[in-house]
């Protein structure tokens, strides 16, 4: 096991990670910027490097720096958490050239799932299954592309190669405003990600949005902890999770996790992972892998008892995974909401500072935050504060504990999205299960403020 680690994130990912260095018994470095030098994390630290100014690219995503760091505190590894750096294939590669464990999967791998189309070639490889579309990157020749769209069938969506978090993505529903459609997105795909490769897909009308959770080590092992349900979604972004997803067949569950099994030995992945699937008609279409740990990793963690984030710094120390998937099972219902620091019905965002901060209690009840009563909610990040899980004998029961935990819940200072999520722990619609990736943005336009 390492005896030093280095967290490069910030938030509650950066505590999380640091309260699984404890229990290991591993001294942990915290990085910030100077806008979160009063963060929770930082304050409790036993190594706590200031690597830049408050904007992004100069301190989370200033790779020399974070290196810098590792190096000045003698740290073993790095852990990216999520986002900023955290699948980014050079950061990876600078990490262990530089001497360190990159805590995540090989720069290969990184690389092969973080371009939407070797990865979906990957998978067909693997025999997991993908949404109709595009065998590869969309050709120049227009007459081409229209015959590929009328194979696969209208509606179909335009997606860059190396997109992800929601960007990169167009609709198209006729032929007349496909060559146009193509032509924007690859300027998109080319601004935004470096690389103005698309490929199509058949837009999937109703679907709902699946994950199945996945941790490997380097001895060919590998297992799946169960699925989550991310159907409730903004604009490609997840506002609560679920797990596991309410009313598919458990039998259709292990089928799919099973093949996401075997996609990872082929790739010889390393580390958590996730692979998401668009789910429509009893039928699971692979979308991309996320090669990190997910933001809604605790629903998993509350039904299954396994700590990923410690399995995940196991793993990168050269351990087996401690258990196999038959020692695998799953208790109960877990859900989770994202606490964001924004208008609840307009999305804007609201930093500022908290002047009172009370966070939930009771059984079943967990409460990932970073912040606390005076904190101050910086403008330069990410709007989430916090997430509050619940879990549960049954899914009515989860629901009840969440119901009650957002009750309890005061955050003053700021506005939160809290108020939306105890509109939707009563929907009946939710409530009931199963709802599509469409549900929240008609349930938004019904209920206007």
């Amino acid at each position: 096991m390492f005896k030093k680690i280095l967290i490069a994130n910030r938030g509650e990912i950066a505590l999380r990670i640091q309260r699984a260095c404890r229990e290991l018994g591993v001294k942990a470095v915290m990085v910030y910027s100077e806008a979160d030098r009063d963060a929770k994390y930082v304050r409790l630290a036993e190594e706590a490097v200031c690597i830049g100014p408050a904007a992004s690219n100069l301190s989370y995503l200033n790779m020399p720096a974070i290196i810098s760091a590792a190096e000045v505190t003698d740290a073993e590894a790095i852990h990216p958490g999520y986002g900023f750096l955290s699948e980014n294939a050079d950061f990876a590669e600078r990490v262990e050239k530089s001497g360190f464990q990159f805590i995540g999967p090989t720069p290969e791998s990184i690389r092969l799932m973080g371009d939407k189309v070797s990865a979906k070639q990957a998978m067909i490889r693997a025999g997991v299954p993908c949404v109709p579309g595009s065998e590869g990157e969309l050709p120049d020749d227009p007459t081409q592309i229209r015959r590929i769209a009328k194979t696969v069938g209208y509606p179909v969506i335009i997606k860059a190669a190396g997109g992800g978090g929601g960007r990169g993505m167009r609709v198209v529903h006729t032929e007349a405003a496909l060559i146009n459609a193509v032509a924007m997105t690859k300027a998109e795909a080319g601004a935004a990600f470096g690389n103005p490769a698309v490929y199509m897909e058949k837009f999937l009308q109703n679907p709902r949005h699946i994950e199945i959770q996945v941790l490997a080590d380097t001895f060919k092992n590998a297992v799946y902890l169960g699925e989550r349900d991310c159907s409730m979604q903004r604009r490609h972004q997840k506002i609560l999770e679920e797990a596991p997803a309410p009313g598919i067949n458990r039998k259709l569950i292990e089928r799919i996790g099973e093949r996401c099994v075997t996609a990872c030995k082929k790739m010889g992945y390393r580390g958590a992972g996730t692979f998401e699937f668009l789910y429509e008609a009893g039928e699971f279409y692979f979308i991309e892998m996320n090669t990190r740990v997910q933001v809604e990793h605790p629903v998993t963690e509350m039904i299954t008892g396994i700590d990923i984030v410690k399995t995940q710094i196991m793993v990168a120390a050269g351990e087996k995974l401690p258990f196999t998937q038959r020692q695998i099972t799953i208790s109960g219902h877990a859900i989770e909401c994202r606490i964001n620091a924004e208008d609840p019905y307009k999305f804007t965002p609201s930093p500022g500072r908290i002047t009172t901060w009370h966070a939930p209690g009771g059984p079943g009840v967990r409460v990932d935050s970073h912040v606390y009563t005076n904190y101050f909610v910086p403008p330069n990040y990410d709007s989430m504060i916090g997430k509050i899980i619940v879990h549960g004998d049954t899914r009515e029961q989860a629901l009840a504990r969440m119901r009650t935990a957002l009750l309890e819940t005061a955050v003053e200072g700021i506005n939160t999205n809290i108020p939306l999520h105890r509109e939707l722990m009563v929907d009946a619609k939710f409530m009931a299960g199963g709802t599509n990736i469409h549900y929240l943005e008609h349930w938004l336009e019904q209920h206007k403020r």
